[in-house]
């Protein structure tokens, strides 16, 4: 039997979930995409398919509105890709309805600068008692980051030891401060203060304090910069023998001296302040004259490089492993009208919506990507647009003791 698909959320990453999830015609009969401004979601049905595809206006941050809709629709399953910070009263709405539920980003709250699995995870008992799954995290980093790694440690290593996931954007959209996507979610991360995890212990620095150069494949080197990234957080705990685990991401210069003085000025901070009797938040003001990430792709050129460097034991050898995707942004923006960074988070979600409505990936409970087969996931990146590459023993960026520049 056929299944009903909702989906939340119509940016960037949405309109890719919605497009591709709309050509698995063996697998949908109809779907649904709601978000705060029908409008977009308009634009987008009137490009996808063939699924059939209604819309509708919904505040995802009510969940008697969320509610109300989930069971006018019917849906078999939900893929969240609204703001994190809604994530929670979503995973509410679902549960009240009896609805499977997919996200690309873990929550953290409105007021602070803060993300982690802990609000997420406490949902574990809920939703095995409801016989429901939440998989959490399916995009790319967190998501195929998640699953290379799974996939490396039940094919290619007895014992992974020391991971490094590399991620740069090597493409350019001709404006001169952009980001990639929700510049809200994006500012507020990169920001914050650097994590890492090393012998057993999180590690932290300070905001883009630490930086390496890496060499990207087909790329070459470029200036990485050690950031926390909620997947580290869920694979120390699902791989134990990781000693060290660390999330890396390029920023050009240009892109750091802009976001410098921009929070120099204050326009990064999340705290309300008081403008013309009303009370907002600078780095929202900040997001609405910035341009719209779903905008930048019909004229972004280059490709994104993302994946995980791996060094550890196999039948009793050390071995490194390089599992990765390059993604050029022309060809994103060919199959989806989408920019690389928004077609590499979307694919993803709609291949963990897939298999959850497929009961490939279905288990009641609360799920980190890694917790699955890897290997129905690795299968269909390349059929729906992300092939990837594995490189055994090759020479990795970074050794098992290495002295980063600050």
């Amino acid at each position: 039997m056929k299944k009903r698909l909702m989906i939340i959320g119509a940016g960037g990453v949405g309109n890719v979930v919605v497009k591709k999830s709309a050509r698995m015609t063996d697998l949908y009969e109809k779907i649904m995409l709601a978000s705060r401004t029908k409008a977009k979601c308009d634009a987008i049905a009137k490009e996808a398919g063939p699924v059939p595809v209604v819309t509708a206006e919904v505040d995802a941050d009510d969940v008697p509105s969320l509610v109300s809709l989930i069971r006018s629709f019917k849906p078999d399953l939900l893929i969240n890709v609204a703001l994190p910070y809604q994530d929670l009263t979503i995973m509410d709405a679902c549960l009240e309805t009896g609805v499977h539920y997919v996200d690309t980003a873990n929550y953290e709250p409105k007021d602070k600068a803060e993300f982690e699995y802990s609000w997420q995870w406490a949902y574990e008992q809920k939703y095995k008692d409801a016989n429901l799954t939440a998989l959490l995290g399916s995009g790319f980093d967190p998501g195929v980051t998640n699953v290379f790694t799974a996939y490396a440690a039940k094919h290619l290593f007895d014992e992974i030891h020391y991971l490094d996931i590399v991620d740069c954007n090597a493409g350019s959209h001709g404006k001169s401060f952009a980001t990639n996507f929700n510049p809200e979610i994006n500012i507020r991360e990169i920001t914050q203060k650097g994590r890492y995890w090393e012998d057993g212990v999180w590690k932290q620095t300070e905001p883009l304090e630490i930086n390496q150069m890496v060499d990207y494949p087909h790329i070459g080197p470029k200036a990485s910069y050690l950031l926390f990234h909620e997947e580290l957080e869920s694979l120390v705990k699902h791989f134990p023998t990781i000693k060290r685990a660390r999330f890396w991401m390029t920023f050009s210069k240009e892109y750091i001296n802009n976001l410098q003085v921009l929070e120099n000025i204050g326009m990064t901070s999340i705290k309300p302040i008081l403008y013309n009797g009303m009370e907002i938040q600078p780095l929202q003001f900040l997001k609405a004259v910035l341009p719209e990430p779903s905008s930048l792709g019909e004229n972004y050129t280059g490709e994104t490089s993302i994946g995980c460097q791996m060094r550890g034991i196999k039948d009793g050898k050390e071995r490194t492993v390089f599992i990765y995707n390059n993604c050029k942004h022309q060809a994103a923006y060919k199959d989806t009208k989408a920019q690389g960074v928004s077609y590499t988070t979307g694919v993803p979600a709609s291949i963990g919506g897939r298999l959850l409505a497929q009961g490939v990936w279905k288990k009641p409970g609360v799920w980190n990507m890694e917790q699955f087969d890897p290997d129905p996931f690795m299968a269909l990146l390349p059929e729906l647009g992300l092939p990837w590459e594995v490189v055994i023993d090759g020479e990795l960026a970074f050794p098992k003791e290495e002295t980063a520049h600050a």
